[in-house]
C-alpha cells in the first residue's frame, strides 16, 4: 500500500481553469429516453463509434421499451455547438445496450446489442447502415437479459472472443431474488460461432470487462454483479480465458451492488486501476500486479452521497469511465448516478459526479460548477471529443428523461494527443498497450471492449499532454510486440500502423 500510495504524488503540470460544460441536448434531432418497466431499471448504455469514417463520433443509444436510436454526428466544425442527424436501424426493441467492434475485420465498425431478449449482431456498412448479420456469423443466442458484455482476440482466431453477461434469470417462477442467471462465451469456429461455454456460477452481471490487468500476456475477465439480488453468496469474479475457469484460492471476494467498471492506469505505474460502481460507495482499487488493494477514504473517489441538495441517502453509481478533462495530464473521472426507479433506501435527486484528480492525485468534486450536476435517473455515458477538439465532451442516457448532450468548454486547457492503432484481421489491435511519453512521464492505455455500464466506445485512445507540444509514443502490440519510440504530434489524432519494430503514422 505505500508504493501504491508513493506513486500516487504524480509530477503534472498544474490546473488550468475550471471546468466548464455547455448542454448541446436540443442539437438531437429529437428527445431520446430509455423506458421501460422492471426488466429496464438497469441498462440504459450508449455506443461511440464513427459509423462513416468521417472523423467524427457517432451515437447509438439503447431505448429499451422505446426503439434504440442511431444519432449520425453533422458537427461543422471544431469548437461550434455539437449537433446529430437521425441515422437508420433495423427495428430493435427491448435493447438494453450496446459495445462497438469491427467483428468480422473488415476495417468497418460493428454493433453487439444487448437485449431483454436475444442479442443480435449488426454488421456496419457505409454511412453508417447497419444489418442483422447475426444468422451470417452462426450467432445464436438463447433468450435472455443481457446487460454486460465484453470481447478480445484470441491468438489465432479470425473472430472475436464475445462475453455476453446476464442478469436475473426471468424463467425461474422462484425469482427474481436469488435467481440470478448464469453468462455466455463465445468462442469462433473460423468465420462462425459456436455454441456457448457457460460462465458460472452467475451472481448477475452488470459489467464486464477482458483485461491484460497484470500485464502478463494473458487477459481475463473481470465481472460486476449486482448484490440486489444475489443477496448473499455472491461476490465480483475474475476468470481465466483459456481454459475458461475461475480464480478462486488467489482471488480475495469482494460483495457489492455492482453496477459499472471503470480501469485505467491514474498512478504512472503502468498498471490498470479499477473503479466499480455500486449503492452507496464507489470503490476504487489500486493495481498492485499481484491483486488489487482499496483505495483510501482521502482520496475523494467514493461519492458515497449526493454532493450537491439536501438528499443525504446514499448514491447509485452506473456508468464510470476515466478521462482528461482539462487535458493537463491527469485523468479525471465521470460518473453517471441515478436512483433504481423509486428505491426509497437511496438518494432520488442523485447528481452525477465529475471527479478532478489533482496534483497529489486526490480527487475533487466539479460537476456543479461544470454545469453538469443534473439530477435524472442517469444510466450510460460516455466520454468522446464530438467536434475534434481535443476536449472530451459528455453523453448521459437517463432512464424516463431526455439523453443529455454537454460540449466540453473549458478554456485554458493543455495540449492532447489521439492515438488509434490500427492492424489487420483485429482492425482496432484490441488488447494492444498504448503508451505515451511526455512532459517527463509515461502514461499507458490497454485498448479494450466491454466495461462501462451496458455501452462502450471505439476510436482514438485520448491522452491530454498539459504543457507538452509533442511525445513519442511506444505500442506493445496484441503479440506482445513492443514497437520502437516514435515522436508523435499534439493537438490531433494520429493513427498508427505497425511496420516491423517501427510504427507508420497518419491521420
Amino acid at each position: 500500500m505505500t508504493r501504491v500510495l508513493a506513486v500516487l504524488i504524480l509530477l503534472a503540470n498544474p490546473a488550468g481553469a475550471e471546468p466548464v460544460f455547455s448542454d448541446r441536448s436540443t442539437g438531437l434531432p429529437a428527445p431520446h429516453i430509455y423506458g421501460g418497466g422492471w426488466e429496464h431499471f438497469v441498462g440504459g448504455g450508449v455506443a461511440v463509434l464513427d459509423c462513416n469514417g468521417d472523423g467524427r463520433p457517432d451515437l447509438f443509444a439503447a431505448g429499451g421499451e422505446n426503439p434504440a436510436r442511431l444519432f449520425v454526428n453533422a458537427t461543422e466544425a471544431p469548437g461550434v455547438p455539437v449537433r446529430f442527424e437521425a441515422g437508420a436501424l433495423p427495428g430493435l426493441s427491448h435493447v438494453t445496450g450496446a459495445y462497438p467492434l469491427d467483428v468480422d475485420g473488415d476495417g468497418v465498425l460493428d454493433l453487439a446489442v444487448l437485449r431483454v431478449g436475444p442479442d443480435r449482431l449488426l454488421r456496419g456498412g457505409p454511412d453508417c447502415t447497419f444489418t442483422d448479420a447475426s444468422d451470417a456469423w452462426g450467432f445464436h443466442p438463447r433468450d435472455a437479459w443481457s446487460t454486460a458484455f465484453s470481447a478480445t482476440w484470441e491468438e489465432g482466431q479470425a473472430l472475436p472472443t464475445l462475453a455476453f453477461g446476464h442478469y436475473v434469470d426471468r424463467a425461474d417462477p422462484e425469482g427474481p431474488f436469488e435467481a440470478c442467471d448464469t453468462s455466455d462465451l463465445y468462442r469462433p469456429a473460423g468465420r462462425r460461432y459456436g455454441a456457448p461455454e457457460v460462465i458460472a456460477p452467475g451472481f448477475c452481471a452488470l459489467s464486464m470487462l477482458i483485461t491484460d490487468w497484470r500485464r502478463a500476456d494473458e487477459p481475463e475477465l473481470r465481472i460486476s454483479n449486482d448484490r440486489h439480488y444475489y443477496i448473499r453468496g455472491g461476490y465480483e469474479q475474475m476468470f481465466r480465458l483459456n481454459p475458461l475457469s475461475e480464480r478462486t484460492g488467489d482471488w480475495p471476494h469482494v460483495s457489492l451492488w455492482g453496477m459499472g467498471i471503470a480501469s485505467q492506469d491514474i498512478t504512472g505505474d503502468g498498471l490498470p486501476e479499477v473503479m466499480m460502481t455500486s449503492m452507496g460507495d464507489q470503490l476504487l482499487q489500486f493495481n498492485t500486479g499481484t491483486g488489487f488493494v482499496n483505495a483510501p477514504f482521502a482520496i475523494g473517489t467514493y461519492a458515497q452521497r449526493p454532493h450537491v441538495g439536501d438528499d443525504g441517502r446514499p448514491s447509485t453509481g452506473w456508468h464510470a469511465e476515466f478521462g482528461d478533462i482539462d487535458n493537463d495530464g491527469r485523468d479525471d473521472l465521470f460518473i453517471a448516478k441515478g436512483n433504481v426507479d423509486q428505491m426509497p433506501s437511496n438518494a432520488i435527486h442523485d447528481p452525477n459526479n465529475l471527479l478532478m484528480q489533482q496534483p497529489d492525485g486526490t480527487f475533487v468534486e466539479k460537476a456543479a460548477i461544470a454545469g453538469i450536476a443534473t439530477t435524472e435517473r442517469s444510466r450510460g455515458a460516455a466520454l468522446a471529443d464530438l467536434d475534434g477538439d481535443g476536449r472530451l465532451d459528455i453523453v448521459v442516457v437517463n432512464r424516463r428523461a431526455p439523453m443529455e448532450v454537454w460540449q466540453n468548454e473549458t478554456p485554458e486547457t493543455g495540449h492532447w494527443a489521439g492515438i488509434e492503432p490500427h492492424m489487420g484481421g483485429n482492425t482496432a489491435a484490441v488488447g494492444a498497450w498504448v503508451e505515451l511519453r511526455a512532459g517527463g512521464k509515461v502514461t499507458a492505455r490497454e485498448v479494450t471492449v466491454g466495461g462501462g455500464h451496458a455501452g462502450g466506445r471505439a476510436g482514438p485512445l485520448h491522452f491530454g499532454l498539459g504543457a507538452a507540444t509533442g511525445a513519442d509514443l511506444r505500442v506493445i502490440w496484441p503479440d506482445g510486440t513492443a514497437s520502437d519510440w516514435t515522436p508523435v504530434p499534439a493537438d490531433r489524432v494520429t493513427r498508427v500502423g505497425r511496420d516491423g519494430a517501427a510504427l507508420t503514422l497518419g491521420r
